[in-house]
């Protein structure tokens, strides 16, 4: 390997990246996810009356070039089509005035027939048809308002359920109890998409899924829909009013419900239709957070599911690092973000004390402890030169309030400790498999990888007790190939690549072995072009061990993984140094490396492309320069 070459390829890059940021103090790159979201917005267009033509148009300009060639939607660039995709597709399309002759909505009505029909589509979109009248409401599993109510030791309760969740589920409460109907004045409808006749669809569709739990819930909401009509109706409007409280207590400004797109969707229609017109304030500050989602480009536009500030600042900054760069600008921005309140994850952890960072500019209630871990990373390494008092302060709040979210199991979630109700999962309602929040491995190891990194601060007999319990935690989580899940990353590259990030920087008994077989692991993965390459299928058990062409970031995490490893001489990491320098002026990539939840709804972050292949040439570059051959940092 030519390290001149490397240089040259990271000294071109650094000098663009720093020209893209300028003197700003944090960096947002566009977040992309599949169709539902735009199409989305133009149902909601449609639904409240307030068409923007312009912005229509351009939207459907997107949708048509996301189009597959069977005439369907796919959840990630490359994937089959989805149904629930393609028939919210298809709605918008329609709505906005399609013609049903052209050739691209022909095709779409054949796909979705041959993969069952609107009538098989999942939970959230028969709402969006019932919405319309496309479908009926006891096609939708029952979820009654006096939720609201429920106790806490109740099997089923907000706290029980991820944040996710929760921002989207308390006001579809209200929607599923007042059942709005939606300006139509065109009366669009979508017999044409249904195998069977509409009037004939009365009930919940088969649940592909068996066992005593699935029974048991299928046969709990049979019973709901007899007792729904005759409890309180007291109980029902004290029940709606704490709905209501709910969401103007978390509204977040112009940031919107909960930071993302759902949660945002559903607030906006739950305001709008008090009968009373109570929140027309209300209602404008959450059209603002809907409108800064939009990506509007000359000829076509999409909406973000949510913005990614925090997240990106923290890998340009660490990036920048790495290259000896100034980001005292990052720094100084990250540390107004610090979040110093209470959110719902105190309900689990009523005693700690705040301290962490959104994924978003503002959750204030939704502290991300993957993003928090990400900044305590950064902002450690920064202070080691700084030795600035107030970062010292930050970077132990950040640690008490990281080690205080670990769960009973060792692991970490990503907005909750011991979300692990897993019994939820088999209610009708969380058909989408994404109604958690439990323990993962990437996000575990990035909170190792963070307190390994600063086990020399005080409290060291806590920090190594949380450390033991969290590397216990890994080592039961390695799966049988050598490989780690990755939940929030396209999959087991991104999960290995986090894992072995941290169990570089400690200890433990049989680490050899371990690390062996998920090096194994990577090395067994590369393409002959050198590179990597994963996608959405590999969530699906079916696709183990799937390859796909190289994609940059994911070149970039198995060479990071790899060089954690210790494997920096290898001709493994030779190889993929060279995929990722021969392409140095063309980094951009097509494929969605990154994953909302797995199955359901997969995201491509535009500047995963160019921050993570910077950061592995610079750390190519750094350790082969140094006497050490191994990072001292957590990433």
């Amino acid at each position: 390997m030519n390290l001149e070459k490397v240089k040259k390829v990271v000294a071109k890059r650094i000098s663009l990246l720093k020209n893209k940021i300028k003197n700003k103090d944090h960096v947002i790159y566009e977040l992309e996810a599949d169709t539902t979201i735009p199409s989305e917005y133009i149902i909601l267009m449609h639904f409240m009356g307030e068409i923007d033509l312009k912005l229509q148009i351009k939207i459907v300009n997107y949708l048509l070039k996301k189009q597959n060639t069977d005439g369907g939607w796919p959840l990630f660039f490359g994937g089959d089509s989805n149904l629930s995709t393609s028939v919210k597709t298809y709605f918008a399309l329609k709505l906005a005035q399609c013609s049903l002759k052209d050739d691209y909505m022909i095709k779409a009505k054949q796909c979705i027939l041959s993969l069952g029909g609107a009538e098989k589509s999942n939970v959230f979109t028969r709402i969006t048809l019932a919405l319309f009248k496309q479908i009926s409401w006891n096609t939708i599993p029952i979820m009654p308002i006096e939720i609201m109510k429920l106790p806490k030791w109740f099997p089923f309760h907000l706290n029980k359920i991820s944040y996710w969740s929760r921002t989207v589920l308390v006001p579809l409460l209200i929607i599923m109890l007042k059942k709005p109907v939606a300006n139509n004045p065109n009366e669009v409808n979508l017999n044409e998409i249904f195998v069977r006749k509409r009037s004939s669809i009365n009930s919940l569709p088969p649940d592909p899924n068996s066992g005593f739990l699935f029974l048991f819930f299928r046969l709990l909401d049979f019973l709901l829909r007899f007792i729904d009509p005759i409890l309180s109706k007291k109980k029902k409007k004290q029940s709606l009013e704490d709905a209501y409280n709910w969401i103007l207590e978390r509204l977040n400004k112009n940031d919107g419900l909960g930071g993302i797109f759902p949660a945002m969707i559903n607030s906006f229609i739950a305001l709008s239709i008090d009968e009373k017109n109570r929140f027309l304030k209300e209602i404008i500050v959450v059209r603002k957070s809907l409108e800064k989602l939009i990506v509007e480009k000359r000829t076509e536009a999409y909406l973000q599911p949510c913005l990614s500030p925090v997240w990106d600042t923290g890998w340009v900054g660490f990036t920048l690092q790495e290259n000896e760069q100034n980001i005292d600008k990052f720094v100084q921005w990250l540390l107004k973000k610090e979040i110093r309140i209470r959110g719902d994850w105190s309900a689990a952890r009523p005693n700690l004390k705040p301290g962490g960072w959104a994924f978003q500019f503002n959750n204030a209630y939704y502290p991300d402890v993957d993003d928090t871990a990400l900044v305590g990373i950064l902002l450690h390494r920064y202070n080691k030169k700084k030795r600035r008092k107030e970062i010292k302060h930050c970077i132990r709040r950040t640690r008490d309030w990281v080690i205080g979210m670990q769960s009973k199991n060792g692991g970490w979630g990503s907005f909750d400790a011991d979300n692990s109700y897993s019994y939820l999962n088999f209610i009708p309602f969380a058909d989408h498999g994404a109604l958690l929040d439990p323990p993962t491995a990437d996000v575990s190891a990035r909170c190792l990888s963070f307190l390994a990194q600063i086990q020399e601060n005080n409290r060291k007999k806590e920090t190594n007790t949380c450390i033991e319990k969290g590397v216990k935690y890994l080592v039961n989580e390695q799966e049988k190939n050598g490989s780690w899940f990755g939940r929030w990353g396209t999959n087991y590259i991104y999960g290995t690549w986090s894992v072995l990030s941290a169990l570089n920087l400690i200890e433990f008994e049989n680490k050899s072995t371990i690390i062996k077989k998920s090096v194994d692991y990577i090395k067994n993965l590369q393409n002959t072009d050198g590179g990597w390459g994963e996608d959405g299928r590999s969530y699906d058990k079916r696709f183990l061990d799937y390859k796909i062409e190289s994609t940059n970031s994911q070149t970039a995490w198995a060479l990071l993984a790899l060089m954690a490893a210790g494997e920096i001489s290898s001709k493994s990491v030779e190889k993929g140094i060279n995929y990722l320098a021969d392409k140095k002026n063309n980094w951009d990539e097509r494929y969605y490396t990154a994953v909302g939840f797995p199955k359901v709804f997969y995201l491509k972050y535009h500047g995963y492309s160019e921050y993570f292949p910077l950061l592995a040439l610079s750390r190519y570059s750094t350790l082969m320069n140094s006497n050490s051959k191994k990072s001292l940092f957590g990433v």
